[in-house]
């Protein structure tokens, strides 16, 4: 009888050491199956497009009445790509990362098959499609100028390199830098003011190179209208036909050109938009045949 006594007695201290600790617990780490937040990272060509997303995990506490802890994160980004074209059953190829959590997976668009993220300036990861994703230490350097921006664009550049640039930074005063020069070979990003024969792309939207042309788009708020300049020279005007509102954002994304949802590349010298893509989840219309395509 002693004993039992004993027994209960027991059990019942370690119930209260439970309670007073916030439960006992036993952790449960869960990953959903279905990939989330579906974003448009980039094209291919005129078929295919490049798509990122994530998945969600769940991390539950059980206390001794409840759970009393219950943590929702993402991790385990995906490349994959689609063709926005044609309607077919899923992906042709995806490709997801291994680490827990790699924040700024997707930052943008670098070359036709490669997407950029990380942390710059300080390094850059770069994902080949094919290929799994590697990180870039870099060295910064300055030259003619003072104050590192943070930086939102990564395209190519002359010479084989690529301009990165900064919210705006193109139109900085004083002696700030304007944009950087980046050298994958040697690991560099060298920040820079826009001497005389680069001042002109301070207008631009987005700017980056073809051989050795300087392409620029700009969009006129007021008039609706973007505009193609090609070595400082305007080539060509696409008037307001596409609805854009006045916050419309253009951008170079490998040989295509995405002005605000619509998609469009350049034939001839003149800009063509040839389907538009839905601002949610993975959804393109074809506007030469009007075909929907959604995955």
């Amino acid at each position: 009888m002693m004993v039992e006594i004993k027994r209960l007695f027991a059990i019942a201290l370690a119930a209260l050491a439970c309670v007073g600790m916030w439960g006992c617990t036993e952790d449960r780490v869960r990953w959903n199956e279905d990939f989330s937040g579906a974003e448009i990272v980039g094209f291919v060509d005129d078929s295919l497009v490049m798509v990122g997303s994530y998945q969600m995990r769940t991390e539950s506490h059980e206390g001794f009445f409840e759970p009393y802890w219950d943590v929702i994160e993402s991790g385990h980004e995906r490349l994959c790509v689609y063709n926005y074209r044609v309607q077919e059953d899923g992906p042709r190829w995806c490709d997801t990362l291994g680490e827990y959590n790699m924040t700024n997976a997707f930052r943008g668009q670098m070359t036709d098959s490669i997407i950029w993220g990380g942390d710059m300036p300080n390094s850059i990861r770069l994902w080949k499609i094919g290929e799994s994703q590697h990180q870039i230490k870099l060295k910064k350097l300055t030259e003619g100028c003072s104050g590192e921006f943070g930086v939102t664009s990564v395209k190519q550049w002359l010479d084989g390199k690529f301009i990165a640039c900064g919210d705006k930074s193109l139109n900085a005063g004083g002696d700030s830098c304007q944009y950087a020069v980046l050298d994958t070979l040697s690991r560099m990003l060298t920040y820079k003011r826009l001497d005389k024969d680069l001042e002109w792309i301070k207008a631009c939207d987005d700017v980056k190179t073809w051989d050795d042309d300087v392409y620029c788009l700009k969009f006129d708020k007021e008039e609706r209208t973007s505009s193609l300049f090609v070595n400082d020279n305007l080539r060509y005007i696409l008037e307001n036909d596409y609805f854009w509102t006045a916050g419309a954002v253009l951008q170079f994304q490998g040989h295509i050109l995405l002005l605000e949802r619509d998609v469009c590349r350049i034939e001839n010298g003149k800009i063509k938009c040839f389907a538009s893509a839905s601002s949610s989840g993975i959804s393109f219309k074809n506007r030469e045949d009007d075909v929907y395509i959604t995955y």
